[in-house]
């Protein structure tokens, strides 16, 4: 059965998230509350799972990260052509 993961991970995105906001000293929590200011709802416990590559990052989310991050889109995926 095909599974949507890349070695055991559920999106390659999180990790240059959790490097662009841990380098700007921004907690997992703060992330969240930012977020949910521009519209996105989600808790610290999702931001850890996307980081860590527990959970799928959906379009919406992406967009609005690149967003918050004040970050190209292109500059998330940056890590995986390396």
């Amino acid at each position: 059965m095909f599974k949507n993961q890349a070695n055991g991970r559920k999106n390659l995105l999180g990790i240059k998230m959790r490097e662009v906001r841990k380098t700007r000293g921004i907690s997992q929590r703060q992330v969240a509350d930012d977020l949910a200011e521009l519209g996105l709802v989600v808790d610290k416990n999702a931001i850890q799972r996307m980081e860590s590559g527990q959970r799928f990052i959906t379009d919406i989310e992406l967009i609005t990260i690149a967003k918050y991050l004040e970050i190209p889109i292109n500059d998330l995926f940056a890590s995986l052509t390396k």
